[in-house]
């Protein structure tokens, strides 16, 4: 029985060899993935004179705000909300009963130690005389020297405390810092006010006004360029848009900020615009537009791009049909193109429609696709 088994169990093994050896035929080489099918298309350079565009926040060359250095009630409110202010305008009053008292009693003691550093100094002018003549102890000069130094002391003393108290009483009564616009107020006369709390009103320029926009670092050189050039009557190279209505105005560049943000690589760039009309308000959203006269400008279909995690890139076709991704900074649309900043000059060919199939050193092909009838055939 057992020997019966052993034969039929290497009978068995014999035949899995066999069938594993017929089975292990050598594989046909794979060749290279076929060329994927694209179109493409040449990088443009023509003449453009465009506006790019940034966003941008309108602010005041000056503003401040207007709180209060005392404690006390509100007595008075000189002005209109909204309206033009001067510099040195009485603005408000604050309830100055307690500091007028509290000064009248620091003068008075002033002039108490101004009695005493009197009463002092003739003491020690009449020690000082009788020492020469031998005729008073040593130690008495002294002291009546130490009694007048004390008295300086308290003289200088009683000084500080009625600037203080006087400064005080001048806080009491709110003057406009500068000429501009002033807000409407937060305090009416009556209202408690806190001293360095209470914030009264806000006061700042608009006529010239300001407007803040970020500049790619990139950018920079051609911005100083265009600040060191300055601008002339009706020059529109800068202007501003709101929404479809363009500003009837034109700016200039007022500065541009010390350090390039290292976070964001941009650089805070001010232009001022001239508010006659008083239309532009700080605090308004708008855009920025820049006039570009540059004589050669690369366009390419917008198609074309692809974006990765923000930034841009098209395929640009190399030696052998071979592709590879490049980056590429975008400028304005030009309906179905796009100027192109950096990254492509003309001449150069770059896929249109396909990129969706391709990846970094494909080979493509322009040549159309057969249709499935004609390949079976």
């Amino acid at each position: 029985m057992m020997l019966s088994s052993l034969k039929r169990y290497a009978v068995l093994s014999i035949t899995v060899v066999a069938a594993s050896c017929g089975n292990n035929q050598p594989t046909a080489p794979q060749g290279p993935p076929p060329p994927t099918w694209v179109k493409v298309d040449t990088v443009k350079t023509t003449d453009a004179s465009y506006y790019e565009e940034y966003p941008a926040t309108l602010t005041a060359l000056n503003q401040t705000e207007l709180r209060a250095q005392v404690t006390g009630y509100v007595t008075g409110v000189y002005f209109q909300d909204g309206q033009k202010v001067s510099k040195g305008q009485k603005l408000y009053s604050i309830d100055a009963q307690v500091y007028d008292a509290n000064y009248q009693q620091a003068l008075a003691n002033q002039q108490l130690q101004e009695t005493n550093l009197m009463k002092a100094q003739k003491d020690a002018d009449r020690y000082h005389e009788l020492d020469k003549h031998d005729a008073i102890a040593k130690q008495q000069v002294d002291y009546a020297d130490a009694a007048l130094e004390a008295a300086k002391k308290q003289v200088q003393a009683s000084k500080a405390v009625v600037n203080s108290v006087r400064a005080n009483v001048n806080f009491a009564t709110i003057y406009a810092p500068f000429s501009g616009t002033i807000g409407i107020s937060n305090v009416k006369a009556g209202t408690a006010v806190v001293a360095g709390q209470t914030v009264l009103n806000t006061v700042s320029t608009d006529n010239p006004i300001a407007v803040d926009f970020a500049v790619d670092q990139k950018e920079i050189y051609r911005f100083i360029q265009l600040q060191q050039a300055g601008t002339k009557a009706n020059d529109s190279t800068f202007t501003l848009a709101f929404g479809t209505d363009v500003y009837k105005g034109n700016g200039s560049i007022n500065l541009i900020d010390r350090a390039v943000d290292p976070q964001t690589g941009s650089i805070k760039t001010r232009l001022q615009f001239n508010n006659d009309k008083g239309m532009l308000k700080p605090g308004m959203n708008t855009t920025v537009r820049v006039l570009n006269n540059s004589a050669k400008a690369v366009v390419i279909p917008y198609k074309a791009v692809s974006e990765q995690l923000g930034e841009y890139f098209v395929y640009v076709v190399g030696d052998s049909s071979k592709v590879s991704q490049k980056k590429v900074l975008l400028g304005k649309a030009l309906g179905p193109n796009i100027l192109v900043k950096s990254g492509l000059v003309g001449g150069e060919s770059i896929v249109v429609e396909g990129m969706q199939k391709l990846r970094e050193g494909a080979v493509i092909t322009t040549a159309p696709p057969k249709a499935p009838e004609a390949a079976k055939k």
